[in-house]
């Protein structure tokens, strides 16, 4: 084995730790009602209030991470992370539950930040394509292990374990990669940290085709891979459904580490994407016609795995440096957040309006709006 891959695989572990900020509290959501019986409503904020901090500063944790190094950046967030998730072990109130879960989404966007830029600057120009399809994986996989060991423990167990024990593993990671993890070379002078410069460089990042072009796709993307394994089980029968749900993230993960890395060596990642975008929309006609058709859920599931990881792959393909990297991964985990954030309640307001039809309709336009976006990006290159 390659000296890169031993580092390339601790910091997607690094990734899946981050990725199971979010897990953590989905898998026992159900749960929570028995530990906050007053908490209501505001119990949907313990999962949502992550990903709120990742729509406001997800461009400006980029700039952070570039202030503070990558190194730096990465393990300060693996120890805040192991510090929450160790103060929520003892169930505190839920208004403090709550400010803790705000903390930690600072941890989760530094690490998925700093953590690809890592895994761009270290491996080969051979290793890359596939380092990157492999990051790509980190959020499927921790929901994975999450629904079939985390919540089981937890229920075995009790959810102060769980916390415990996420808490260890993250304090493990940032043991491990101190030692290991250089520091990039800089890049130069990093301009302070103000207002202006924040607004500059959303401007820079959202007016360049270059650096926006991925975050836009995973707009498209996010918006519905969590959106639609989230409203389509009633749909499917009863007898294949817990067969099928278990099985679309696993196609997902694997069509994207096997067909995405061969196709990743003969194309360039914004043409994966794309690729992906038009087989899901095509999948989405397939359920116009089959509705919840098991095999066009799978064949669903493979489509998005394309998507997955050649989002990544092209952030290092269409950047060449480490600043604008992270400015790229920067814009994917505001724009991811934004789209996990609004896929489900737009996905079950349209549901509850027009019924099933719905989601291939909206589904299928948000993966032809995605494809169209690319095209556009890819032209405004091309005449750059």
């Amino acid at each position: 084995m390659a000296r890169e891959w031993p580092l390339i695989w601790a910091l997607w572990g690094a990734g899946l730790g981050a990725a199971m900020q979010y897990a953590k509290i989905s898998v026992i959501y159900d749960l929570l009602a028995g530990v906050y019986p007053e908490g209501g409503a505001a119990l949907g904020w313990l999962v949502s209030i992550v990903g709120g901090v990742g729509i406001v500063l997800g461009v400006v944790a980029a700039m952070l991470v570039a202030r503070v190094r990558y190194r730096r950046a990465l393990l300060g967030a693996l120890w805040l992370g192991a510090v929450i998730s160790g103060l929520q072990a003892v169930l505190p109130p839920l208004p403090v539950m709550l400010g803790l879960r705000l903390v930690e989404g600072i941890s989760h966007l530094a690490i998925v930040v700093a953590a690809p830029t890592l895994i761009a600057q270290i491996a080969t120009d051979q290793q890359r394509g596939t380092a990157l399809t492999l990051w790509g994986t980190f959020f499927g996989v921790a929901f994975a292990v999450m629904a079939w060991g985390g919540r089981p423990f937890a229920l075995i167990a009790g959810i102060p374990a769980l916390f415990a024990v996420h808490a260890l593993y993250m304090a493990v990671f940032a043991l491990y990669l101190a030692p290991r993890l250089r520091s990039l070379p800089s890049e130069g002078a990093v301009p302070p940290l103000s207002l202006s410069a924040i607004t500059r460089t959303h401007l820079a990042i959202y007016r360049s085709a270059h650096i926006v072009a991925p975050a836009a796709g995973w707009l498209f993307y996010t918006f519905c891979f969590v959106s639609v394994l989230t409203v389509l089980p009633p749909f499917l029968d009863p007898s294949v459904r817990a067969l099928v749900m278990g099985a679309m993230p696993l196609v997902s993960i694997a069509v994207s580490m096997t067909l995405g890395v061969v196709l990743l060596r003969r194309m360039g990642a914004v043409q994966v994407v794309m690729l992906g975008f038009a087989l899901s929309a095509a999948c989405m006609l397939w359920l116009w016609v089959a509705p919840a058709g098991p095999l066009a859920c799978l064949a669903l599931a493979g489509a998005l795995g394309l998507i997955q990881g050649a989002s990544f792959a092209a952030v290092p393909q269409l950047n060449h440096t480490a600043v604008t990297q992270t400015q790229a991964n920067g814009a994917m985990a505001q724009m991811g957040n934004l789209g996990n954030t609004l896929g489900t309640p737009v996905m079950a307001l349209a549901l509850a309006g027009w019924g099933y039809l719905s989601l291939p309709a909206l589904a299928g336009g948000a993966f032809v709006a995605g494809l169209i976006l690319h095209l556009f990006l890819a032209r405004l290159r091309r005449n750059a």
